[in-house]
């Protein structure tokens, strides 16, 4: 088994972006046999065409190479290299002008060699000037093979370069190390051939003119083709060829980003009428499919070019593609139109879900939507559709709309390949971790909807950061129901902040399981020991209990409310006292500490009750200017007057009080804080709105 990696220049540019592609060969070892193919560092070509021309020397990148073996290697071995490095451009200069060139990629892969060697990796270095012979597949073939047949982990290759029919020193032409790569892919029948570059994969347009370019996450051998031979930089046109011929699929793959969005190009057939759209000079062309309707994308591409006041000189189909003729002052404003109508506007009704979660809240929320789908799409226009859906265990997609949760692996990257643009996913779950890929997820143009707390109230850098993703990539991002289930507290508080209306003060009555219980002692009735457990087995509180009595979930709350409202709060920003003492050890250890602490809590709801006030758990901010933040912020339980708002909330109720700048007399927004049903149905609002 033969794994094939192909790195560009940028790739390789420097020390550290060499140990970074060295991570990941060694991570693909693993998986069976590497063959490692590398451009020259970045610049390097143009530097030794300039030199070849007599226009530069060749000093400055001589000393590039060597700055590069000075940080990878030490003593001997550094100094062994550089001996290399200063005989390759002594080989250099007395080459031919038209073999200079042709240089840069023994330089890279001469110093990826001996750092592999250098690390106990079995590695050869294979050269590519005896091996690929241009125009000849078959005789290249049997020579790399023959190359290969030994005993190895690793095989360094420079690309771009290699023998002309007479056996002379050529080129496979400027991105060829592409191609280079495809030929050992399909000479040894790997089972994975992998592009790695400095972006995200293919997109649906250039990134530096179009910043809303997507990428695309599969793509057929003919429309990549497409797209390569009509202006996509990321892909040598030839590429494909050898590929598609050996039923080769090819991975674009993002060197700074190895986890991240990629492009997969296969023999699977394109599932969109439009593919990308690239330009060249003045031409720009709409990339079709198969399912493409040329007529109707002529109309499109007409509109979209008078809304932002381009007369086209002309546009015409081209198979499957569509023609745009634009005076070249214009390329850029009129590939972002194009662009904007072809790959941003919503393409189909459907809202199409991908839910993680089949808890309480997940389990309401699937039943809500096949409940009510009909009667929103009579209201709304939108049919909602779930085409996948995942429990703790295992997750199931399916684009026919009844996805079973039977297969293991990462939901995460099976939605972001299988997500049709516009697509949300939907976080019902209580994960820790999950957060972590809300980036990957908006990055690729998937919307979010959370009613997990724990996403929100994790270090603010993080919060801030999926925040940037969502507004960078235009996707969607709401989570209303994490604080106060169905009550609009977050979208009102939002609406505040954006009007530049400053916080006096927000007083929260958020656990629920505190409400309940403070709400049902009477010190007379039921104690505090079974109305705790009563909860907890109603499912009211965490697993461990001690985390709302300890503040735990008003503490989550708190931070997702106070930076709604524009605050950048921190855990260590917030005093927390429990509303009971709290003990390590067994959950029995702890449920006998409140019958031992039951005298003094009635004492206290007696003394309260006695002043005309009752006990509440309250998570505040209240202005303190000469603070960090200008704000402090506690969690405690408080004795409450008759005129306080939370003194009448009974059950589960929420109530948060908020005091502004704007409005002389506080907002109150009182309900209902628990309730699965009542967060599904806040889901579906944010799903809809």
């Amino acid at each position: 088994m033969y794994r094939v990696l192909k790195f560009g220049g940028s790739s390789v540019a420097s020390a550290t972006a060499m140990s970074r592609v060295l991570d990941i060969v060694h991570a693909e070892r693993a998986k069976g046999k590497v063959i490692l193919v590398s451009s020259a560092i970045s610049g390097c070509t143009d530097t030794l065409l300039g030199f070849a021309a007599g226009q530069t020397d060749g000093g400055a990148l001589e000393q590039r190479h060597l700055a590069i073996v000075r940080r990878l290697f030490t003593g001997a071995e550094r100094e062994a290299v550089s001996q290399e490095i200063h005989a390759l451009f002594r080989q250099m200069e007395a080459a031919p002008p038209e073999e200079k060139v042709t240089f840069g990629e023994l330089l890279s892969t001469r110093i990826l060699y001996h750092q592999l060697a250098f690390d106990g990796v079995r590695a050869i270095w294979l050269d590519s000037r005896r091996l690929v012979v241009r125009d000849d597949g078959q005789e290249t073939y049997r020579r790399i093979r023959e190359a290969v047949d030994t005993e190895a982990d690793v095989f360094v290759a420079p690309g771009f370069i290699c023998q002309d029919r007479e056996g002379r020193v050529s080129t496979l032409g400027r991105g060829g190390s592409d191609f280079s790569a495809a030929l050992y892919g399909a000479a040894v029948g790997a089972d994975s051939l992998q592009i790695w570059t400095d972006v995200p994969g293919i997109m649906t347009a250039n990134p530096k003119e179009v910043p809303a370019a997507r990428t695309i996450p599969r793509l057929s051998y003919g429309a990549a083709l497409d797209l390569a031979e009509h202006g996509a930089k990321v892909l040598y046109a030839p590429t494909v060829a050898p590929a598609m011929e050996a039923g080769l699929d090819i991975e674009i793959r993002n060197t700074f980003d190895p986890e991240g969005r990629r492009t997969v190009i296969s023999s699977a057939a394109d599932t969109t009428p439009w593919i990308g759209v690239t330009a060249d000079g003045g031409t720009l062309r709409i990339v079709g499919s198969p399912l493409s309707d040329v007529s109707a994308g002529e109309a499109q591409a007409l509109s979209a070019l008078r809304e932002v006041g381009i007369a086209a000189m002309e546009i015409r189909p081209e198979g499957s593609d569509v023609i745009v003729e634009v005076r070249p002052g214009v390329r850029v404003l009129a590939l972002q139109a194009l662009h904007r109508a072809f790959f941003q506007t919503p393409r189909r009704e459907d809202l199409v879900l991908f839910i993680a979660g089949t808890g309480a809240v997940g389990k309401a929320l699937l039943e809500l939507v096949g409940r009510s789908g009909e009667a929103v799409a009579k209201t709304s226009g939108k049919r909602l559709r779930i085409e996948g859906l995942a429990n703790s265990r295992y997750y199931g997609i399916d684009p026919g709309g009844h996805p079973i949760p039977s297969e293991e692996g990462d939901y995460v990257r099976a939605v972001i390949d299988a997500a049709p643009e516009g697509a949300l996913f939907v976080d019902c779950t209580d994960s820790e971790t999950l957060w972590t890929r809300y980036r990957e997820l908006l990055e690729a143009g998937i919307g979010i909807i959370s009613s997990n707390r724990r996403s929100f109230a994790i270090p603010y850098t993080d919060y801030a950061a999926i925040h940037t993703a969502a507004r960078e990539n235009g996707a969607v991002l709401r989570y209303e129901t994490t604080v106060g289930a169905a009550l609009p507290i977050l979208g009102t508080m939002a609406g505040g902040a954006a009007g530049c209306d400053e916080i006096q003060s927000i007083e929260a009555v958020v656990s629920c399981t505190l409400n309940q219980i403070l709400s049902s002692y009477s010190g007379e009735g039921a104690s505090l020991s079974a109305l705790v457990r009563r909860a907890q087995e109603e499912g009211l509180t965490e697993a461990d209990p001690r985390m709302d009595l300890g503040g735990r979930d008003a503490l989550r709350k708190l931070l997702i409310l106070a930076r709604v409202a524009g605050i950048p709060l921190e855990e260590s920003d917030v005093t927390v006292e429990p509303a009971v003492p709290l003990c390590d050890g067994p959950l029995e250890q702890f449920y006998a500490s409140l019958s031992a602490f039951e005298k003094e809590f009635a004492a206290k709801v007696r003394e309260a009750s006695g002043r005309g006030g009752r006990l509440r758990f309250v998570a505040s901010v209240d202005k303190a200017p000469g603070t960090r933040l200008g704000y402090r912020a506690s969690i405690r339980l408080q004795e409450v007057p008759l005129s306080h708002p939370a003194y009448f909330l009974e059950g589960t109720e929420n109530a948060i009080i908020v005091q502004s700048t704007f409005h002389p007399y506080p907002l109150v927004i009182q309900g209902s804080g628990e309730g699965a049903l009542q967060a599904a149905a806040s889901i579906l609002n944010d799903i809809l709105r």
